[in-house]
This record gives C-alpha cells, sequence and structure tokens, in this order.
C-alpha cells in the first residue's frame, strides 16, 4: 500500500545580498546645463543637491535654470531646427535617434545603476523593464522618421518647432524617451526639463547625445524645480508643450496656454481599478495586484490602487494577497533580491503617510506585513485598506504610494460603474477567464489603456494616455507621432 509524505518547508530563511556594483558608473560631483550640445553653469550660478533616497546620502550637484538659461536653451533649439534639424533628410535624421538607441544599449547597466541610485527604485526594475523599454522607443521612432507620410495616410506632415518637454522623477529616462524620441523623429528640437529629484540619468542621457554626434541645439536638457518648468511652459518661442506630472500642474499648464496657440498633450494622475472576477486565475491574478502597486512603490500614474473583487472569491483573494505581501522584501534599491525599493523624497513619503492616516480615521481595515524597514532613507511598507466605500479619499484621490484600497461586487454592471467613478481615467486592469466579459468591460469602462489578465505592460508601438483628468493626448505609437506634426 502507497503512502502519501506530507513536505514541510521551513520559511525560516532569507536571501543573501546581491548588491549590484557601483563600480564601473561615473557620477560628476557637479552637473551642469546641457545647451547647444555643451554643459554650462547656471546664469545665476544655483546648484541644489541630488540625493539617494534610499539612504539620503549626496549624489551630485546640480545646475538650477533661471530665466536667462531657459531662453538661452529655447533659442538653441530654435536655431538647430531652422539651420539644421528641419533641412536635413528624414533617413538622416533616423539613424542619429537609432545611434541614441544603440549608446543606451551599451551602457543600459549604468543607466540602470543610476535611476535606482537616484529614484529609489529596485535593480530589477531599473535594469529589466525602464532601460531596454527607453532604447526600444528610440529604435522605435527612428524607424518612423522618414515614414511619416505613411503614419497619415493621404496627407503630408510638417514639424512644428520647439518642443517644451517636462517629466516626472517616477520613470526619468523612459518618460525622457517617450517625449525625446518622436519629436525628433517628426523632424522637432526638443528643450527638456527632468524632475528636480531625479535628473541624473536625464543628464547621462545628454552624454550619449553628444556622443551620437547629434547636432548642436537639437536637445537641450535643463535643469530645476517648478519655477523653471513654468519659464519653459511659457516661454513664447515654444510651439509645443509635453508634460507628464500632476492633475494639478496640468490645469495650470491648460490655462496658461489658452489662446496661445501652441500645442500640448499632458498625461496626468491616475487611479486605475483592477477588477478580479471569480472566473479568473487567483494566482496569476494576485501577482498581478502585487506587480500594478507593490513592485513599483506604487509610484506610476497608471498604478493600480482600486482593487475589486468578486465577493465569491473576495476572502481567497484577500488572504493569497496578504500571504504575498509577507514574502515581499524591502530593502536596498541596488539588491537583486530587492521587490520594494525606497520612496523617491521625503515630500512624497509625508504625503503617503498622511493618506494613511486619512484612510485609518475614514474607518477603513489596515494590514501591513510585520517587516523592518532601514534606518536610513524613505520607506514605506505596503499597505492593504478593506472595508472602504467609494466615498473615502483614498479610494477617490491619487496618493502615489504603495497603498492599496479594496472594495467587492456582486455583478458586471455594479463593478463598471464603480470603476468609472473616480475624476481620473487613465488606465485598468481586467482578470477573468471569459472573453465576454473582457470585451464588455474594457469597452465600457472609461480608461485610457486596459490591460487583460496582465498589468503594467508597455511597448513603443502601443499608444498610452488616458480620459477625463487624466489627461490629454497619447504617447506611444503612430499616435504619439501625431501631436509633434502638423497635417498639411
Amino acid at each position: 500500500m502507497n503512502k502519501t509524505k506530507t513536505l514541510k518547508f521551513d520559511t525560516n530563511w532569507s536571501y543573501s545580498p546581491a548588491p549590484e556594483s557601483i563600480d564601473y558608473i561615473e557620477l560628476k560631483d557637479r552637473y551642469g546645463l546641457f545647451i547647444d550640445g555643451n554643459f554650462t553653469s547656471s546664469k545665476g550660478g544655483n546648484y541644489f543637491d541630488t540625493i539617494n533616497p534610499a539612504n539620503e546620502e549626496k549624489l551630485s550637484e546640480v545646475s538650477e535654470a533661471n530665466e536667462k538659461d531657459v531662453d538661452k536653451a529655447v533659442q538653441a533649439a530654435r536655431q538647430a531646427y531652422e539651420k539644421v534639424w528641419s533641412k536635413m533628410k528624414p533617413s538622416e535624421r533616423g539613424k542619429y535617434i537609432f545611434r541614441i538607441a544603440r549608446i543606451i544599449q551599451e551602457q543600459a547597466r549604468e543607466f540602470a545603476v543610476i535611476e535606482s541610485l537616484d529614484g529609489g527604485k529596485p535593480i530589477r526594475e531599473s535594469r529589466d523593464i525602464d532601460i531596454p523599454l527607453a532604447a526600444a522607443h528610440f529604435f522605435y521612432y527612428a524607424g518612423w522618421a522618414d515614414k511619416l507620410d505613411y503614419a497619415f495616410p493621404g496627407r503630408s506632415t510638417k514639424s512644428l518647432g520647439v518642443a517644451g518637454q517636462i517629466i516626472p522623477w517616477n520613470f526619468p529616462l523612459l518618460m525622457a524617451a517617450w517625449k525625446i524620441a518622436p519629436a525628433l523623429a517628426a523632424g522637432n528640437t526638443v528643450v527638456l526639463k527632468p524632475a528636480e529629484t531625479t535628473p541624473l540619468t536625464a543628464l547621462k542621457l545628454a552624454e550619449v547625445i553628444r556622443e551620437a554626434d547629434v547636432p548642436p541645439g537639437v536637445v537641450n536638457i535643463i535643469t530645476g524645480g517648478g519655477e523653471t518648468g513654468k519659464m519653459l511652459v511659457k516661454h513664447p518661442d515654444v510651439n509645443k508643450v509635453a508634460f507628464t506630472g500632476s492633475t494639478e500642474v496640468g490645469k495650470f499648464i491648460m490655462k496658461t496656454l489658452a489662446g496661445s496657440g501652441k500645442r500640448y498633450t499632458l498625461e496626468l494622475g491616475g487611479k486605475a481599478a483592477n477588477i478580479i472576477f471569480e472566473d479568473a486565475a487567483i494566482n496569476q491574478a494576485v501577482e498581478g495586484i502585487v506587480d500594478a502597486i507593490f513592485f513599483n512603490q506604487g509610484h506610476v500614474c497608471c498604478a493600480g490602487s482600486r482593487l475589486y473583487v468578486q465577493e465569491s472569491v473576495a476572502k481567497e483573494v484577500i488572504s493569497k494577497l496578504k500571504d504575498r505581501m509577507n514574502t515581499l522584501v524591502i530593502g536596498d534599491p541596488l539588491d537583486k533580491n530587492t521587490d520594494i525599493g525606497a520612496i523617491n523624497s521625503r515630500m512624497q513619503l509625508e504625503k503617503i503617510c498622511k493618506y494613511v492616516d486619512i484612510g485609518k480615521k475614514e474607518g477603513g481595515s489596515i494590514y501591513q506585513p510585520s517587516c523592518t524597514l532601514p534606518e536610513k532613507g524613505f520607506w514605506y511598507v505596503p499597505t492593504l485598506f478593506a472595508d472602504v466605500s467609494q466615498s473615502h479619499r483614498i479610494v477617490q484621490e491619487e496618493i502615489f504610494g504603495p497603498v492599496l484600497a479594496i472594495q467587492t461586487f456582486r455583478t458586471v454592471d455594479e463593478v463598471i460603474s464603480k470603476a468609472n467613478n473616480t475624476p481620473y481615467g487613465l488606465s485598468g486592469g481586467v482578470w477573468t477567464d471569459k472573453g465576454s466579459k473582457l470585451f464588455k468591460v474594457t469597452k465600457e469602462i472609461r480608461a485610457g489603456v486596459i490591460w487583460a489578465n496582465t498589468f503594467n505592460k508597455f511597448d513603443p508601438g502601443s499608444p498610452f494616455g488616458g480620459y477625463k483628468e487624466s489627461g490629454i493626448g497619447r504617447e506611444g505609437g503612430v499616435e504619439g507621432l501625431h501631436s509633434y506634426v502638423e497635417l498639411v
């Protein structure tokens, strides 16, 4: 008679540290502004520190651009546009963009480490997602440079001129690629302002652009805070503004540009709904939830921060989700074992803490796994809220942190109504085994991007953007070219 053995696993173990080396990266003690093909000091002579959020140590000093610097950068872009870039054969422009992509690939390890040092995200995310996707966007748009007439059948295209671009801190290099690559492919020149807390990979990209022999002034990168961004938006010689960031700032840009004739695209906040039906592959869905909100510290505007679970499987999903949360490794972003890195800044950490306190006061039931956080740096444990309703602020407002609000539903129509009950409309996710249900839900949810049985998957050939207060316009794909050309 065969006897069945019960296997028992010892769970009292931990990974040995596996840190990525930083010996091969090159960071300067001080960075200037990249204008007209050269690094130059700010006219005001002011600098600010960029720090490592994992240990609060200073990484470098970065120039703070003032009004004269912004004007100098815009004029350099204008001269390059009129004298060189707009007159160049499209196929030649494509070669430069292709060259940028190749150099990013060659220096991918260095870019990944700098991204994690400056932004706090785990090296696995920087290495496996952010940097490869950034290179892929340059490759993709390099191919479109001499095919613009095919992108818009029956129409010819004309470039706009100078594009002023402002990017956030959550995907510094990827957001730069999203904006610079289509602008250059369409024949425009660029003035880019990276986020104040994560400027280093953009400045490293400036070195790549110079190494690729891109004509001076075609791409200019200026650093600074919100005031620098305002100066760029208001500059009279900027023809197009591209912004990714908060809805509040997006509204300011819309008001500022109203009546000016300038083109603009805005990719703003989000409060994505992740919907789990009872016929979904539950284990796969749980892993998708973790990927949607915890692996990236909730630092993406499309993070699946609202979870809707069908009542019949809610207990199972929540139980498995809590078990999975207890296995997540929080710590050094450069450690290859780390699942959850540091919060980008003290200000962002304080915002997360504020919303968690609000969630408690509103009556939500909180769950956080027991774990030890590093003593230095900005850290927050993955957090789950149950017993919340649609009116709760942690359900309605963007937190931009590893905080998940869970509600249950019974019917398809009910969950569609709940998912749409938000001022945002950027993204969402649906988990089900039924194709008809999938198509019904994705058709009726007002969000720009909806993933089916997965989450946070991007491709340079796919457009990305939102509805309502999540923005205007699309980036990525052929649609990403549209806002950088005038159709004739």
